[in-house]
């Protein structure tokens, strides 16, 4: 599967280019993690933090409520991840993100975090889309088709849906 390079600004570059200000920040992200050798704490600590988000309506509201002033967001968010040992790079990471106005997009952020520590495991995500659902030996056949094009280490994510034609 691929490896990540260094530029020689020191910036560790995923082996998925991501775009867009979520694409940026995870890029930074990664780079921060490759560097601490931390991909995999990240990684669950922020899907963790993701969770924790979902279930929890009043963080929720927080970190959606445009009326708390940036720095504030930051402190507090930072303050509450420390207490909870989350690493030192998530919680940077999380501080920036509030501190630059971009913490309503941490969901985001970390689902493009994911999409990169999917390819750093070799995983090809594919989506097939179809009139009908497919019978298991069309199936078959088509995860073999799509099998024979991946790489050395690389596995295949299959998402089937259908659509009735009208």
């Amino acid at each position: 599967f691929s490896t990540s390079a260094v530029q020689r600004s020191g910036l560790v570059r995923p082996p998925l280019a991501v775009f867009g200000v979520d694409g940026r920040y995870a890029t930074a992200l990664f780079s921060a993690a490759s560097k601490e050798k931390k991909l995999d704490v990240v990684e669950k600590e922020l899907l963790k933090f993701k969770g924790q988000v979902e279930q929890d309506k009043k963080l929720a509201e927080f970190i959606d409520n445009p009326l708390v002033q940036k720095l504030a967001k930051r402190d507090a968010l930072t303050q509450a991840l420390t207490k909870l040992n989350y690493s030192k790079v998530v919680v940077n990471f999380i501080g920036a993100l509030a501190e630059h106005g971009r913490i309503r997009q941490v969901n985001t952020v970390i689902n493009t975090f994911s999409r990169i520590m999917g390819a750093v495991r070799g995983e090809v995500h594919c989506e097939i889309t179809s009139a009908k659902p497919l019978d298991a030996a069309t199936e078959k056949e088509l995860e073999g088709a799509l099998k024979a094009f991946l790489k050395k280490g690389e596995s295949i994510i299959l998402r089937k849906r259908w659509t009735q034609a009208s």
